[in-house]
């Protein structure tokens, strides 16, 4: 993990590999030509524009900078600069003057500059940053954008460039110039920063693992480890547990596996804590789709399916971390959902641990099983707020696209509060309705209930099939992830290709919003 300082020194006087500014689009005249100047240079990197003799924007328009939002332009420093590289990162649109720049704008300006500079050992960011949120913007973009998975690359096939330098690498050091480190809002907010961005890597370690060494059984291991570092509570049902137990869509999804599922508990308590919030996570340590095989081409990549597991461990692993003043209890539903001679067949008819029966019609359609048998156990403990998160269905990305998450709840203040709370982590989310009308394809004649409906509005059946196994007078609401929970693309701001950590931000914010009194 990149280590973050704050600075009060000159940004051109910190010695270090890089020295990065921010730059923006600007219509208004420039005062030495009275020309209009497209591309000015943010507040934060006036000491780096001095030693261009106030000359930067116009370098990086002959270089051909625009100031747009995560372009990245790197530049020879000239004397006066320490470090022997200027990066100069776009920050979009120049804000009026009695405003300032958004947070995440922020964020995803520093995150590109830390992945533009993987590789190097130390980079001083001069960027905007006029106020503790601004503090923690740039401090959380940078140490979101310097991530790099390398667990699985062998020795003699690393990253490293003609230069030796290791490019596979990320950023190693982190200075955010102009914080002040013995401010107590700007100490706070990059200590948080910290504990985030270590948790949401934590996810996207644990989702980018492969399938063959992360399955129901080593998550759990992993979950157990975790637990002991951080004093956390834990438990773990194995397959004889879960049958005693009566889970029976956990075991329905694993029973065609080779690795039998598993059921974790891991728990957040604080002695003055008045709220309870329970958090389930999907656990599909790889999803064939049983039975009902998937096609070619949407195999590769079902090692992300327990992205809202990897999640719900990173959360409350931080609520711990960060002292939060709330229970918060986190769910992983574990399973690996494979064909074979014991998989659950289409047509079969499931027990679930509600005690409802669930006839699969399509057992591609596993996670909304698993998560269902967690869902009734939770609300066993009566928690305040229930929510679940899962990479659930691809109609939900069809409707959102690959970087915004759906939000449904049966508590319209509720979906409210958590879509605030996603916009203030910086995480795109939209609320979603559950209209009862789609309830009816969920019937069936031969079980309380089936586990499809109609293909259209596919992503809200599944809500409301999950809305089947919360309590009476349980608040609740479901996250759906499956379009940013993996970035198959290039990489942009903070988010690089792969696994993203997506949820994380949102559920530690909406936790801090319990802690802080703000429940919905």
């Amino acid at each position: 993990m990149s280590a973050l300082t704050l600075s009060t020194s000159s940004a051109a006087a910190l010695r270090a590999d890089a020295v990065v500014v921010g730059v923006a689009k600007s219509d208004k005249a420039g005062k030495a030509d009275k020309a209009r100047t497209a591309v000015v240079v943010a507040p934060g990197g006036e000491a780096v524009d001095k030693a261009f003799d106030g000359k930067l924007a116009a370098t990086l328009e002959t270089l051909g900078a625009s100031g747009g939002e995560g372009e990245v332009t790197k530049l020879p420093a000239p004397a006066g600069v320490k470090a022997p590289l200027v990066v100069a990162v776009g920050l979009g649109e120049l804000p009026d003057e009695d405003e300032l720049f958004d947070a995440e704008t922020l964020r995803r300006a520093a995150g590109a500059a830390a992945r533009a500079l993987a590789g190097s050992k130390k980079a001083v960011l001069a960027l905007p940053v006029e106020d503790a949120e601004a503090v923690a913007a740039v401090s959380e973009g940078a140490l979101l954008g310097a991530y790099s998975f390398t667990a699985f690359r062998g020795k003699k096939n690393g990253g490293k460039a003609k230069s030796g330098k290791d490019t596979s690498a990320p950023l190693a050091e982190i200075a955010v110039a102009g914080a002040k480190p013995r401010d107590k809002a700007h100490k706070a907010a990059a200590e948080r920063a910290q504990v985030l961005a270590d948790e949401v890597h934590r996810a996207r370690d644990l989702i980018n693992t492969p399938s063959n060494d992360l399955n129901p059984k080593t998550f759990a291991d992993r979950a157990r480890a975790v637990a002991k570092d951080h004093e956390l509570a834990f438990e773990v049902l194995d397959e004889k547990a879960l049958a005693k137990g009566g889970f029976g869509g956990i075991l329905g999804v694993g029973v065609g596996s080779a690795v039998p599922p598993r059921l974790v508990r891991i728990a957040h308590t604080h002695p003055k804590a008045e709220r309870t919030v329970a958090l389930i996570g999907k656990g599909i340590t790889y999803d064939s789709g049983g039975i009902s095989l998937k096609p070619a081409g949407h195999n590769e990549t079902m090692k992300c399916d327990m992205s809202g597991a990897a999640a719900v461990l990173s959360a409350v692993t931080a609520a711990a971390r960060l002292g939060l003043q709330v229970n918060v209890t986190g769910w992983l539903a574990l399973a690996e959902n494979m064909p074979s001679g014991s998989a659950t067949r289409p047509g079969d008819v499931l027990t679930m641990y509600s005690g409802k029966t669930v006839e699969v019609l399509n057992t591609d359609a596993e996670g909304r099983l698993v998560m269902a048998d967690a869902l009734t156990r939770a609300c066993e403990e009566e928690p305040d707020a229930v929510v679940d998160i899962a990479t659930l269905t691809g109609a939900m990305m069809v409707a959102l696209g690959n970087r915004t998450f759906g939000i449904m709840s049966n508590d319209d203040d509720f979906r409210e509060g958590l879509h605030e709370a996603a916009e203030e982590a910086g995480e795109e989310a939209w609320p979603m309705p559950l209209p009862t009308h789609l309830r009816k394809a969920m019937d069936s004649p031969v079980a309380d209930i089936a586990n499809v409906g109609e293909r259209a509005g596919g992503g809200l059946a599944a809500g409301l099939f999950l809305e089947e196994f919360i309590s009476e007078d349980t608040v609740w609401a479901h996250l759906d992830i499956a379009g940013p929970a993996f970035n198959e693309g290039g990489p942009f701001g903070y988010t690089p290709k792969g696994g993203t950590g997506s949820g994380v931000r949102t559920l530690i914010r909406l936790v801090e919003r319990t802690a802080e009194g703000e429940l919905g």
